[in-house]
C-alpha cells in the first residue's frame, strides 16, 4: 500500500528493524541533474562521517554502472561487514527485502524500485533463528574522543 508522506527509505527501515536509529542521509545516484563527481563526494563524506546512507535511484538502463561504483567508494571507507539492505517495493505485494554485507553487495540485485540502506560502522544485523534477521543502528555512536 502507498501511504502519503512515507518515503521508500522509511518504509524499508520499518520493515527491517531500526537501521535509521542514529544520524542518516538520503542520496540519489541519478546524475541527470547533478554531476557524478558530486554524488561520489557526498557518498564519501557521508560514509566518513558515520551516517547511515539511503540510496535512491540506484540503477537504470541508462545508468547500469553507478551503484557498483557507489559500492566501490563506500568500501574504501566502511568495513566489508557493514550491513546493506536492498528494499524493493516495500509495503506492496511484490515486496522483497534482503540483507547483505557490504563486501557481498551485488549491484545487479537492484532496480529503480529498490531503495538501498547502507549501515554505519555501528549498524548490526540481529539474527533471530528461523525468523528474518533485523538490522539495527544504536542511537549512540563512538565517534572521536576528546
Amino acid at each position: 500500500a502507498m501511504l502519503p508522506g512515507i518515503t521508500a527509505m522509511l518504509a524499508v527501515a520499518a520493515r527491517i528493524g531500526a537501521p535509521l536509529g542514529h544520524d542518516f542521509c538520503a542520496i540519489s545516484l541519478s546524475d541527470n541533474l547533478k554531476p557524478w563527481d558530486l554524488i561520489e563526494l557526498r557518498l564519501l563524506a557521508a560514509a566518513g562521517a558515520g551516517f547511515v546512507i539511503a540510496l535512491y535511484n540506484p540503477i537504470s538502463k541508462a545508468r547500469p554502472w553507478q551503484l557498483g561504483r557507489a559500492f566501490e567508494c563506500l568500501t574504501a571507507i566502511l568495513p566489508g561487514t557493514t550491513p546493506v539492505v536492498f528494499g524493493r517495493a516495500a509495503g506492496r505485494p511484490d515486496e522483497r527485502i534482503e540483507v547483505f554485507l557490504l563486501a557481498d553487495a551485488d549491484a545487479e540485485k537492484a532496480d529503480m524500485a529498490t531503495c538501498i540502506i547502507i549501515g554505519s560502522p555501528e549498524t548490526r544485523i540481529i539474527k533471530r533463528g528461523e525468523k528474518p534477521a533485523l538490522v539495527y543502528t544504536p542511537r549512540s555512536a563512538a565517534g572521536p574522543r576528546k
